[in-house]
């Protein structure tokens, strides 16, 4: 029995190199600070770079609207114009009805001018 005993602890010696390794391994892969934390913390990394990139856009298309506003008296004018519905002395102002957009009022007047006609 003696020599079962030490053949079956030699193999189980033998098995903690390769079970060490195996642990490290998994501990460098799927660890807090392992491959894969790293990999999504590099592509987190380049989201939020995209982010940035877009937002610097933004900003510097505002930084350029700020400036026409305070130098560029038709651009205003213009905003005004689109976003307040503001016209000039003396403008007149023509408004006509989309040929889609008929109320129900339109077609009582229609249906009543037909039915009066002979």
């Amino acid at each position: 029995m003696s020599e079962t005993d030490s053949s079956g602890k030699k193999s189980w010696f033998s098995l903690w190199p390769g079970i060490l390794v195996l642990v490290i391994l998994g501990v460098a892969v799927w660890g807090d600070k392992g491959i894969l934390c790293a990999l999504r913390a590099k592509q987190q990394k380049e989201d939020l770079l995209h982010q940035v990139q877009a937002l610097e856009a933004v900003n510097q298309e505002l930084r350029r609207e700020i400036e026409n506003l305070k130098a560029n008296p038709r651009f205003l004018e213009g905003i005004a114009r689109k976003e307040l519905g503001m016209v000039k002395e003396d403008e007149l102002i023509y408004q006509f009805r989309s040929q889609g957009k008929i109320s129900s009022a339109d077609v009582s007047a229609t249906k009543a001018e037909k039915a009066s006609r002979p």
